[in-house]
């Protein structure tokens, strides 16, 4: 079967992106900020997965909202960085002060289901489109404004998700992590955009399953950057940073954040941005120019 949502377009044969003020390379911060269900067996973990309660697992997740993202928004705050927040809708009932303390930094939200315990596989079609827009509106009712960006949780899509999430007016989509630049997805209804996001930059996997150190993973962002950097100069570029809070938010591990955010701001021709602002000029400048 072959992919029916994009087109094939190698690097060297597009046209130039140019970013706001010439910036070769458009940086954006996204944690992960989710929820998880006390009697639902974990997933996407490294400690083994028991029988429900899963304490040690539950524990360790509840671990990211109670304390790993203030620390998170400390170092963010300290370099004048807006994050973008892959919510789980449940975290607007559940942790209402991440809301609106992610407001009051100007934060912007973007969905990732209702919560990482609920995976879209084997949904039918319209049992997804139920989870898809209970998700979109709570957060909308939470934050006061609706989510341009979707993020599956665990990215694991259906065959249909592409389309019912551009069907509820979503802008641009994450689970799709094959390019350093955004480009157009193929849906039955409305626009949809592919943003760039990493599997590689994202502390989950980097810590959990190939268990980097954190000078490790302060190492790949910044050979990780270097390289995009570069290339920005000729084509503009995006980075995606993916972080959770009960990952990075550790007292071993927070500080890499500081020194990798340090690193990037000391260059020039950097644009730190939401999601929707990458997305918003994208639409306006490159698709279909």
């Amino acid at each position: 079967m072959e992919n029916m949502r994009y087109e094939y377009s190698p690097v060297i044969a597009r046209r130039t992106i140019q970013w706001p003020n010439k910036a070769r390379l458009a940086v954006w911060v996204i944690p992960n900020i989710e929820h998880f269900e006390i009697d639902t067996p974990a997933v996407d973990i490294s400690w083994a997965a028991g029988p429900a309660p899963d304490v040690p697992n539950y524990a360790r997740r509840d671990y990211g909202n109670r304390v790993g993202i203030w620390r998170i928004m400390e170092i963010l705050d300290k370099y004048d960085i807006k994050a973008t927040a892959a919510l789980n809708s449940a975290v607007c009932e559940h942790y209402p002060i991440i809301i609106s303390e992610g407001k009051k930094r100007g934060w912007e939200f973007m969905a990732h289901g209702i919560s990482n315990s609920r995976r879209l596989t084997g949904l039918s079609e319209e049992e997804e489109r139920h989870m898809i827009r209970t998700s979109l509106q709570t957060i909308t009712h939470a934050t006061g404004k609706h989510p341009d960006g979707w993020l599956s949780p665990g990215l694991m899509e259906t065959f249909n998700t592409p389309d019912l999430v551009a069907e509820q007016g979503v802008k641009y989509i994450c689970d799709w992590c094959s390019d350093d630049q955004p480009y157009r997805m193929k849906v039955k209804k409305g626009n949809l955009i592919s943003m760039p996001y990493s599997l590689d930059i994202n502390d989950l996997p980097a810590f959990l399953r190939f268990l980097k150190t954190p000078e490790d993973f302060y190492e790949m962002i910044k050979e990780h950057f270097d390289v995009l950097y570069e290339e920005g100069a000729d084509s503009g570029r995006v980075m995606s940073i993916a972080l959770h809070p009960f990952v990075t938010g550790q007292p071993h591990r927070i500080r890499f954040l500081d020194r990798a955010m340090r690193y990037i701001r000391r260059h020039r021709d950097i644009w730190f941005a939401t999601g929707s602002e990458i997305a918003n000029w994208y639409y306006q400048h490159h698709v279909n120019v």
